[in-house]
């Protein structure tokens, strides 16, 4: 068989993943006047990001929403052309529901509600009080987000509110989270201020300063038609993207030019290229290294996931007797319950159902339950339905249900989680010109990997531009 060029000539960056991370990365490197060429294994751009229109709805397979954390993403909108689709999360979503008992209880937003919610006892409250004279942890020292949480507010809220939290975003185990991993900005709070309280107030000037918005307040947004949209401009924008090609061997010679061998259709293809980031799951960029860097992939392969089914379910809106006020509702581990929270979609944005139907994304598995994700879908389903009918009052078979599995939907930031990516990073001391834009590396939502690809994409710059 013959091996076939992708076109002969050397470009100045390849990107190797079709996510989120890889476009924006691929984006700005190309708005900075790089030749750029993105190759990705999967039949769409996107990664885990697709939007699908069913029966009137429209689902999310992924991600539903992101947090308006950073300026870099309203740039990011108006430079794609975007804006008139952006939609921001509507009023009612600014209420955000916990099980307690089996209770949905929202959580409170203001001190007002702090001290009047029942979702805390009276004396975790009263508890908060002695936070400002807890001992900051010892400079170095690393710590799980669970024991930060039991030293600082006391165990109740980590029963009910951090644990939840955590599931919502890592779906991980808040014993093995690591604080400076995974929430560095709590683990500087308490450095710098010495309590979390002190740090959120006197700290809120220098997020101003910055155009930042703390994750804990900033509105969610999606657009029109979903969260595709925004991948999909992207993908338009940096293309046309390689879809269907799969790297399976990288190279490096003398002169710094790598070559990355694929397969394309069956068909062995080569690109090359002065600069090479890789913008994928851990095992993907493993395999890559192994030949070159063999304790890099080491440390990538240590790097966990958590399994994550998705599910998503539409039903007459008469036939839940929950108000669906809200954004949805995260399930603390120790109330025993078997999904990890759900959300009210169609609450959440206009334009996700029908007049009559409401829309809920529903997340099973996680750490917490691992071996969910792996069951038969018409068993997934049926189980999401009994905790519908259990936790919001659903009383109605579904108009539709899809299953979504991801067998490694989350990296775990676990505890030595720095180190490994430290390990992993020094790939690019024996290999200059390899670097790396993923979510398994400085956060894992939307706004964090639009933030890290713009950092990615400086970094590139400056290595070619050191390299004339």
């Amino acid at each position: 068989m013959l091996e076939v060029a992708a076109d002969g000539r050397v470009v100045d960056v390849v990107v190797v993943g079709a996510g989120i991370s890889g476009l924006v990365t691929a984006h700005r490197l190309k708005c900075a006047g790089w030749q750029v060429q993105v190759l990705d294994a999967n039949a769409q751009p996107g990664g885990v990001i697709g939007s699908i229109a069913h029966q009137g709805c429209l689902y999310e397979r992924g991600p539903n929403s992101a947090l308006d954390t950073t300026p870099l993403i309203g740039e990011l909108v108006d430079a794609l052309g975007l804006r008139a689709q952006w939609r921001q999360a509507s009023d009612s979503s600014n209420k955000r529901y916990v099980l307690r008992g089996g209770v949905l209880m929202a959580l409170p937003t203001s001190p007002g509600a702090f001290f009047s919610t029942p979702l805390f006892s009276t004396s975790a409250k009263l508890a908060l009080l002695r936070e400002p004279f807890v001992p900051r942890c010892p400079a170095g020292a690393e710590e799980s987000i669970a024991a930060f949480v039991r030293r600082r507010l006391g165990s109740e809220f980590l029963d009910y509110a951090i644990d939840p939290f955590v599931a919502g975003i890592y779906a991980g185990d808040p014993e093995q989270i690591s604080v400076p991993a995974a929430f560095p900005k709590l683990h500087a709070l308490e450095q710098r201020w010495g309590s979390l309280i002190k740090g959120q107030i006197l700290g809120a000037r220098e997020r101003r300063k910055l155009k930042e918005e703390a994750k804990n307040t900033a509105k969610s947004f999606s657009f029109a038609g979903g969260m595709q949209v925004l991948t999909d401009a992207l993908a338009a924008a940096v293309g046309p993207v390689a879809l269907g090609t799969r790297v399976t061997r990288l190279e490096r010679d003398a002169q710094g030019v790598f070559t990355l061998h694929a397969e394309t259709a069956g068909q062995p293809t080569r690109w090359r290229a002065r600069a090479v980031v890789l913008a994928t799951p851990t095992d993907t960029a493993a395999n890559l290294l192994r030949e070159h860097v063999g304790d890099a992939a080491d440390a990538l392969d240590a790097i966990a996931y958590a399994p994550v089914a998705t599910v998503a379910t539409a039903y007459p809106r008469a036939g839940i007797a929950h108000a669906l006020d809200g954004f949805g509702c995260l399930v603390p581990r120790c109330e025993g319950r078997k999904v990890l929270g759900i959300l009210f979609s169609s609450s959440m944005f206009e334009g996700r159902a029908g007049p009559g139907t409401a829309l809920l994304t529903t997340f099973v598995g996680g750490l917490r339950q691992p071996q969910l994700p792996g069951l038969p879908e018409d068993e997934i389903g049926a189980l999401v339905q009994a905790e519908h009918q259990a936790l919001l009052g659903a009383s109605q078979a579904p108009i539709f249900q899809h299953v979504t599995r991801w067998p490694r939907a989350i990296p775990q930031y676990t505890l030595g989680h720095l180190g490994r990516v430290a390990r992993a990073e020094a790939a690019g001391q024996v290999l200059p010109g390899l670097f790396f834009c993923a979510n398994w590396k400085g956060g894992v939502s939307v706004g964090d990997c639009i933030k890290n690809g713009h950092l990615g994409a400086d970094a590139v710059t400056a290595h070619l531009r050191t390299r004339g």
